[in-house]
């Protein structure tokens, strides 16, 4: 078995930004020593999230912003941000229930993808972010 460790960075606008990672974990699959395994992607930080999900426009600019504008509302009342003094305890809310990780097996250094599936990131933050996702390739 070995153990690969690769990062993608990504410049984003925060406030439920979605993007597209997919193109980026290819790249990285195609760099890697290892043709098949499991590749766990990671973000750092505790305001953005990753899923998969088919990358479209209604679903990316609309959809998920609404529903985690109802599951989390944006002035809705955060101990978070009486603690610090800030305006973002949705993102940290929303980030939580969607979780900082994510597995995706791959065959022939290929992700395991259905042709609707794309791996994505959400920042929720409420201002621009560098995010880092590490992804660890193991196989």
């Amino acid at each position: 078995m070995a153990v690969e460790t690769h990062t993608i960075r990504v410049a984003t606008t925060g406030a439920n930004q979605v993007l597209d990672l997919t193109p980026q974990l290819c790249n990285v699959l195609d760099q890697a020593r290892i043709p098949n395994g499991i590749a766990t992607l990671f973000v750092i930080g505790s305001t953005a999230g990753l899923t998969t999900t088919e990358y479209e426009p209604g679903l990316v600019n609309h959809d998920l912003k609404n529903c985690f504008e109802q599951i989390a509302p944006e002035d809705g009342h955060y101990a978070h941000e009486a603690t610090w003094h800030d305006d973002n305890g949705h993102s940290h809310v929303r980030a939580s229930l969607l979780g900082p990780s994510l597995t995706v097996p791959f065959v022939d250094g290929r992700p395991t993808l259905g042709q609707w599936q794309q791996v994505v990131l959400i920042d929720f933050d409420t201002r621009p972010r560098s995010r880092e996702i590490v992804v660890q390739i193991v196989g």
